[in-house]
């Protein structure tokens, strides 16, 4: 949108913008709630300034609104992250079924998958934002800075020290859907069979769960490490549940992961990581009610 459009065509505008600003505030923040709040107090904030000087380019002034908000909301949350009992995962998006495509509510797939969110969790608030602006939307250096209020240079360095952190942390080899899917579905059979050696079997003998119950429900307070130790955790969960209790295959950011239900109440949402061999080398488990509050089970199975 150019000039003094009407406030249909910026309404229109936003709307349009509205996708990518979600995208942005939720690589940011790592909670989707958070990020649909921030994007709409920014319609409000857009509205008010192009009545006093119309907005020649509403998609870089809102991704500059939105980036400043999701800064500065994701500095106050490390401050209250600092008391969060366990380790704290992100909000997961889930489809609303397992054949669901890219037209799911907001589109997220293939900008922001979750083992992404788990690896932007070692960066500072500043690295991450230049991260993700710079590298993840292509945002010049210099928008970014004005974002940040950095000079070009420093946000540069800011940029580079993320992506070092980012290579560290996130999958080093990309795995195939298909053969992710095919690792998904084996490990879901051989937990499914309550046998400790299948279980064992299709996990990396260094695979690592990290679970979230954020001190609400029961949930490991710290890493859970070794393919015997993940495998007999796991069976321990299921061994507490009744009759009702499955997991369903979902897509978890784009990616398959299973939702773990139990008569219908959402107990969980499992993100899986697996290598090129088959085997499963992380496991996410969040289970905060907070971070589940948008999951529905889904009847089907």
């Amino acid at each position: 949108m150019t000039g003094s459009g009407s406030a249909t065509d910026l309404a229109e505008a936003f709307l349009r913008a509205r996708p990518r600003l979600v995208r942005v505030a939720y690589a940011v923040l790592g909670t989707l709630a958070d990020a649909e709040d921030v994007v709409s107090d920014c319609w409000f904030r857009l509205d008010a300034a192009h009545r006093e000087r119309p907005i020649e380019d509403v998609d870089a002034w809102t991704t500059v609104v939105v980036a400043r908000a999701a800064l500065d909301a994701l500095r106050s949350a490390r401050v209250r992250r600092e008391s969060y009992v366990g380790p704290w995962l992100p909000e997961p998006h889930v489809a609303a079924h397992a054949a669901d495509g890219p037209a799911d509510r907001v589109t997220l797939d293939d900008t922001v998958s979750y083992a992404l969110l788990v690896a932007l969790e070692a960066l500072t608030p500043a690295e991450r934002t230049a991260w993700v602006l710079h590298d993840l939307f292509a945002v010049p250096f210099d928008e970014v800075a004005e974002t940040l209020g950095r000079t070009p240079a420093a946000v540069r360095q800011l940029a580079s020290r993320a992506r070092r952190h980012v290579a560290a942390r996130a999958p080093r080899v990309d795995v195939d859907p298909r053969d992710h899917r095919r690792a998904v579905d084996a490990f879901v059979h051989a937990a499914g069979t309550g046998d400790l050696a299948s279980l064992i079997a299709v996990l990396d003998p260094a695979v690592r769960l990290v679970s979230d119950g954020g001190g609400l429900v029961s949930a490991a307070r710290r890493p859970v490490v070794g393919a015997d130790h993940v495998a007999r955790f796991l069976l321990g969960i299921a061994a507490k549940v009744g009759p009702g209790f499955r997991v369903d295959p979902r897509r978890i950011n784009g990616s398959a992961g299973l939702v773990v239900v139990d008569d219908e109440t959402v107990l969980g949402v499992m993100s899986i990581v697996a290598d090129t061999t088959g085997r499963v080398v992380r496991i996410d488990l969040i289970r905060t009610p907070e971070k589940l509050r948008s999951v529905r089970a889904n009847a089907t199975g």
